[in-house]
C-alpha cells in the first residue's frame, strides 16, 4: 500500500507573522567565511607566493567559490521545499523563518556528507550509540521550520535550545537579532564541539552560547528564557523547564504521551502548564537524567515488536504465542481519504484505551506474514494478558482514494479486542473527528486528582500529564 497516501498530518494553528526582521549583514556579524575573507585563506594569500603557485590558487578559490554557489542555490531549494511541504498540510511559515533558512550555511553544521545530503529535507545522522540507535543528527528541515513557527520568536528575545548540533541555533540567532541571545545546550562533548565550530565558521558564535550539560536541568545563570526549544524526544517535563521559563514564555518540547511523540507549545498559566497547538514529530532520544527510553517488547525475535512507553504491563511470551495463532478481524465502516488526516486517532486511541503501544515489524518481519502494516512505520495497538489488537486500513475503493478503518486482533480475547478498537474507532468518529482535538495540560507531581482535568492521566517522573477531549462532535464518516 502506497504509505504516503496513508501519511497521517496535523494542521497547526497559524499565529500571525512576527514583526519582519532582515537577515543580519556583514556590519552585524562576521561574513560567512569565503575564498577571500576566511582566516585560512587570508594567511595563504601571504604565504602562497612562497609555497602555492598561483594557477594552484586560482583553481583553490573557484573550487571554493562554486561550492559557495552550489550551496547558496540549495538554500533557496530548501526553502521552497519547506514552504510547498507546510502547503500540502494547509500551513504556512513565516517569511522571517524562511530568510534565515536562505541565510544559514546548513552544510557547516553537517560535516562528512556532500552538499546535496545537507540541503536534502531529511535527516543526516551525525552520531549512533552502542546498539546503532541514533543519539544525534541535525532535523529535517520542514520540523525545524514547523518548531521556530510554533516558538514565535521574536527579535531581541532571550532562547534556550536543548539539544545542540548548531545549525537549528544559528537559524534561531536569525530571528532574535544582535540584540537577542541564543544558549544551546547538549550532553555530549563532541556534539558541544561540533556546534562550536559550526557556529564560528558561519559566523554566529556572538550571539550563540554552546553549553556542555544535561538538559535535565536547563541553564540557570541564563535564565529567564523567553523561548525553550528542546529538540530531543523527551519523556517528561522537568522542573527546571518551568522555573526557567518566562511567565509569558512559550516551551516547545517533542513530548512523548503512551509513546506518541508530538511537538507541543506550552505555556504556564495558573501553576501548571497548557497546551495551546501540537504537531507530529520525530527526535533522538534525550540522554543524562532524564533518559527514558521506550520498551521494546519483542513478539518474533528482532523482527516484531511492540514499543510501550510508561511502565505499562505487558508480558511477551503469551502475545508472541498470540501472534503465532489465528487472525481475527473487525471493520468499522468508518471511511478515510488518502490524503485527509487522522493522526489525532492514534491520540484518541491511547486515551481511551486501557493500554496502549505501538507495533512495528522489520521487512524480515513483514516477510513472515504474521503481521501486516498499513503504515511502514507501525500502528497503534492493545493488549491485554494473552491477546492484542492493532489498528489496520483497507481499501474501499478501486483506485485506493478511500479506505476503511479496522483491527487485525490475535489470542484468546482476538475477537473482544477486535470489537472494542472497533468501538473507539466509531466513538471517534461520532464524537471528535475534525474536531478541535485533544487538550493537553502539563501538572505538578504533587496535583491532586480533584485538581486536573478528567480524561487520561499519566504519571511521569516530575509531572502527571492529562489528555481531555472536548465534547465537539464533527462530521460523521461512517456508513450504516
Amino acid at each position: 500500500m502506497d504509505q504516503q497516501v496513508l501519511t497521517p498530518r496535523l494542521k497547526v494553528a497559524i499565529h500571525p507573522d512576527v514583526a519582519p526582521f532582515a537577515a543580519r549583514g556583514s556590519g552585524d556579524r562576521p561574513p560567512i567565511p569565503t575564498p577571500s575573507n576566511a582566516p585560512g585563506a587570508s594567511r595563504c594569500g601571504e604565504l602562497g607566493r612562497n609555497t602555492v603557485n598561483e594557477e594552484e590558487q586560482v583553481t583553490r578559490e573557484t573550487t571554493l567559490t562554486d561550492e559557495d554557489a552550489t550551496a547558496a542555490r540549495l538554500r533557496l531549494d530548501l526553502a521552497e521545499a519547506i514552504v510547498k511541504n507546510r502547503a500540502d498540510i494547509g500551513t504556512t511559515v513565516d517569511e522571517t523563518i524562511l530568510e534565515a533558512v536562505r541565510t544559514v550555511p546548513r552544510h557547516l553544521f553537517t560535516p562528512g556528507i556532500s552538499l546535496e545530503e545537507a540541503y536534502a529535507d531529511a535527516v543526516p545522522i551525525m552520531k549512533r550509540d552502542g546498539d546503532g540507535v541514533a543519539i544525534s543528527s541535525v532535523s529535517a528541515p520542514w520540523l525545524q521550520a514547523t518548531m521556530l513557527q510554533q516558538a514565535q520568536i521574536t527579535p531581541g528575545m532571550n532562547v534556550l535550545e536543548i539539544g545542540s548540533g548548531g545549525y537549528n541555533a544559528a537559524l534561531i540567532a536569525e530571528l532574535v537579532g544582535p540584540k537577542g541571545t541564543v544558549v544551546s545546550l547538549d550532553i555530549d562533548p563532541e556534539v558541544c564541539e561540533r556546534a562550536e565550530r559550526g557556529l564560528t565558521d558561519a559566523g554566529y558564535d556572538d550571539v550563540v552560547t554552546v553549553v556542555c550539560a544535561d538538559g535535565e536541568y536547563g541553564a540557570e545563570q541564563f535564565a529567564p528564557f523567553d523561548r525553550i526549544l528542546v529538540t530531543v524526544s523527551a519523556p517528561d517535563i522537568p522542573p527546571a523547564w518551568t522555573e526557567q521559563l518566562a511567565d509569558d514564555g512559550r516551551l516547545i518540547v517533542p513530548l512523548r504521551v503512551r509513546g506518541l511523540e508530538r511537538s507541543f507549545v506550552f505555556q504556564p498559566e495558573a501553576g501548571r502548564l497548557v497546551c495551546t497547538e501540537f504537531e507530529l514529530a520525530g527526535f533522538v532520544p534525550m540522554q543524562g537524567a532524564a533518559e527514558n527510553r521506550q520498551r521494546e517488547v519483542s513478539l518474533h525475535g528482532d523482527g516484531i515488536v511492540l514499543r510501550v512507553d510508561d511502565r505499562q504491563p505487558v508480558e511477551a511470551e503469551p502475545l508472541g504465542l498470540a501472534l503465532e495463532g489465528p487472525r481475527c478481524e473487525a471493520w468499522s465502516g468508518v471511511l478515510v481519504g488518502g490524503m485527509e488526516p487522522w493522526d489525532d486517532l492514534d491520540m484518541w486511541l491511547a486515551t481511551v484505551a486501557p493500554t496502549y503501544g505501538y507495533l512495528t515489524a522489520t521487512d524480515q518481519g513483514l516477510s513472515t506474514g504474521l503481521v501486516t502494516l498499513t503504515l511502514r512505520w507501525g500502528m497503534s495497538a492493545v493488549w491485554d494478558q494473552d491477546s492484542f489488537a492493532y489498528l489496520t486500513l483497507r481499501p474501499v475503493t478501486e483506485d485506493r482514494t478511500e479506505f476503511e478503518f479496522g483491527a487485525y486482533a490475535h489470542g484468546p480475547n482476538a475477537a473482544e479486542l477486535a470489537d472494542q478498537m472497533v468501538a473507539h474507532l466509531r466513538s471517534w468518529d461520532r464524537d471528535q473527528r475534525r474536531g478541535t482535538g485533544p487538550h493537553v495540560e502539563v501538572h505538578p507531581k504533587t496535583a491532586l486528582d480533584g485538581d486536573v482535568p478528567h480524561g487520561l492521566v499519566v504519571e511521569k517522573r516530575h509531572s502527571r500529564v492529562t489528555v481531555s477531549w472536548p465534547q465537539t462532535p464533527g462530521r460523521t464518516g461512517q456508513v450504516n
